[in-house]
């Protein structure tokens, strides 16, 4: 049976878990809040909060977010950050910049993990890569990050020939996605690659050595020729892998676009290595059934170096006529000019190493 202090505690107990239900929690400092706009005047902008109270948004929190606040009317939803409790007269003091700063970061992480593809004009480059703006925050684009085709191709590693390159980019809008989010320092990181170096390994290993692959040129520098093999893999043909024959400038014997046959001659790390000589005959194996140590040779001076002078006796197979077998450079560039035929001895021949010494024979 029911007695009157018993019904009492029920209803008690009853409207204090119907109050207990009604009161949240206090939110800290820091923390995200909603509500409504109730009053905007010159300097301040008031927000309910229930069943907090009452925000406002003034001083140099208004002033740095006058201009969204202009399209700001009384009715509005608004979403700040909480920049202090207990401010002036009792009111909860809101920051609409940090909100907004605060959102985007979580818009970068959401776009970092679903890799998605943004594009944004280049604002600045420096001599490391690119500066991009998204969303008010300035990011960094490294030069390392960019495709093959907008790679400052500097053989010498030139820092002010890279900056003068990555120049040409600024003004241009590029699809990029981030790879890097780092709210602490305000810093963005992005890639024009949009691939990771797991997915890049994996796309590589579906080749193997030896394989003989169709290749786009996607562009000719001093030191070779980049292939482009799928959307998302580039292989490099090093210059010594272009011919057997001496190739002095791969820019003049290839350009972008140009559709060529590569064997792959190397894997390693996610990095494809190429050879366009490796798909020919290699002469060297011919020429070691037709000469020896002793033979007498013409050929024709194809090139010098710090060594002495290569002769060419034929097709893809030259010898060096060495410097010591003269007075000085001086000398050896009397005796034998560029493009002229002359009479050698072999002194030394070991095709496997393709590798052949020449004596003048005056």
């Amino acid at each position: 049976m029911e007695t009157k202090e018993n019904v009492e505690e029920v209803v008690d107990n009853s409207i204090m878990a119907s109050f207990l239900d009604k009161v949240q929690v206090l939110p800290k400092i820091g923390s995200m809040i909603e509500g409504t706009v109730v009053s905007i005047d010159k300097t301040s902008v008031y927000v309910d909060l229930p069943p907090f109270g009452t925000g406002i948004i003034f001083g140099k929190e208004y002033i740095a977010v006058r201009d969204v606040l202009r399209n700001i009317n009384i009715g509005d939803t608004v979403v700040a950050k909480i920049v202090e409790l207990e401010g002036e007269e009792g009111y909860i003091e809101l920051s609409l910049k940090e909100a907004r700063q605060a959102i985007v970061w979580s818009e970068a992480e959401d776009a970092l993990n679903s890799k998605k593809i943004l594009e944004l004009p280049i604002k600045e480059a420096n001599k490391g890569g690119l500066i991009i703006e998204w969303q008010g925050i300035q990011g960094f684009l490294p030069a390392s990050q960019l495709k093959a085709e907008h790679y400052p191709r500097v053989t010498d590693g030139n820092k002010d020939r890279i900056l003068e390159e990555l120049k040409k980019l600024v003004g241009q809008s590029l699809p990029v996605a981030i790879i890097g989010v780092i709210p602490k320092e305000g810093k963005l990181i992005f890639s024009e690659k949009n691939i990771d170096q797991a997915e890049k390994t994996e796309i590589v290993e579906k080749y193997s050595i030896g394989d003989v692959l169709d290749g786009e040129v996607t562009s000719a520098v001093d030191f070779g020729v980049f292939v482009k093999i799928e959307d998302e893999l580039e292989g490099l043909v090093h210059i010594s892998e272009i011919s057997w024959s001496l190739v002095e400038d791969p820019k003049k014997m290839f350009k972008t676009g140009d559709k060529i046959k590569v064997k792959v001659i190397d894997i390693d790390k996610g990095k494809i290595s190429l050879s366009i000589k490796a798909l020919t005959e290699n002469p060297w194996q011919k020429a070691a059934k037709k000469y020896k140590k002793g033979d007498d040779v013409s050929g024709v001076i194809i090139k010098f170096n710090k060594h002495g002078a290569l002769a060419s006796i034929e097709e893809g197979v030259a010898g060096l006529v060495h410097m010591s077998e003269f007075e000085s450079e001086e000398k050896l560039r009397e005796a034998l000019e560029l493009g002229k035929s002359y009479n050698f001895k072999i002194s030394i021949f070991e095709p496997d190493a393709q590798k052949m010494i020449l004596s003048f024979v005056a």
